[in-house]
């Protein structure tokens, strides 16, 4: 296969699914690991698809493409986990929070398995199941309703309706992207409301994004950056950024990346 036709396969599968994984195409395309990396890179310099750690999404300019959870789940997976352990270590034992759907609130969710009694309300299956399968006593999962989105969120007025009777002491909160002027967004219209009213229901708001959400804007506002108590993200977000974000969010949380034979210890590093 000719180089010109494995790019158009993969702004195929791009086009399709918002996104694809350098392991997706791989097989897909029968070539080497580093052929589709020098691939995407190719379209990248063209700005047809913007290179991401594990494959490519669409470029950020079209503000409606939603890539789904499974192309967004292997993408900078080393700075999500930072952030969730960073995020993690701020929800006290015996406290209610709400966690929105994502693949990095996800990563969050499973570094509350060590946090002993807490009420979970979620609009993700994903990590209704997660938290389920513990069958820990001291546990409580609440899911809302509502019709499920790429991003594999429940959203609607099913969702809405059953938030607008809730209260909880934090919120983890995923986007799509973060900008200075427009705020946290999402491509998904129904996914915004559905996230606005999870912030309605929080007494502390924590976002928790990777550094390639910045500068990304998405169709539909979900909140202003005012609204934000707590953001944390990875060492990556450039200097710029960070004193940008610090001027309007509550509290700037940069977790550091961490070493697997660090394990038993402390994982990440706070920085303002």
């Amino acid at each position: 296969m000719l180089a010109r036709q494995r790019q158009e396969a993969i702004l195929e599968e791009v086009d399709r699914n918002g996104g694809a994984r350098v392991s997706e195409l791989v097989d897909i395309l029968g070539v080497s690991d580093m052929t589709v990396r020098r691939d995407i890179e190719a379209l990248a310099a063209k700005g047809l698809v913007m290179k991401v750690h594990g494959g490519a999404t669409a470029v950020g300019g079209r503000s409606a493409d939603e890539p789904g959870f499974r192309v967004k789940s292997e993408m900078n997976p080393v700075q999500k986990s930072a952030i969730a352990h960073a995020a993690a270590g701020l929800i006290s034992p015996g406290t209610s929070i709400a966690i929105s759907a994502g693949t990095t609130t996800y990563a969050v969710a499973y570094e509350l398995l060590n946090v002993p009694n807490l009420t979970v309300v979620t609009n993700s299956p994903r990590v209704a199941d997660l938290l389920h399968n513990s069958q820990r006593d001291d546990l409580t999962v609440v899911l809302t309703g509502g019709v499920r989105t790429p991003s594999d969120a429940l959203a609607g007025p099913v969702a809405d309706a059953t938030l607008r009777s809730m209260h909880v002491d934090t919120l983890i909160l995923g986007v799509h992207g973060i900008d200075q002027i427009a705020g946290l967004t999402t491509p998904n219209l129904i996914e915004a409301a559905t996230n606005r009213a999870l912030i309605a229901t929080a007494r502390r708001v924590i976002v928790v994004a990777d550094n390639s959400k910045w500068g990304v804007i998405g169709l539909s506002k979900i909140a202003t950056l005012d609204q934000v108590d707590v953001l944390v993200t990875d060492a990556e977000l450039d200097t710029e950024a960070r004193r940008m974000v610090s001027e309007q969010v509550g509290q700037l949380i940069v977790a550091q990346p961490f070493d697997d034979e660090e394990d038993n210890g402390p994982r990440t590093a706070a920085s303002p």
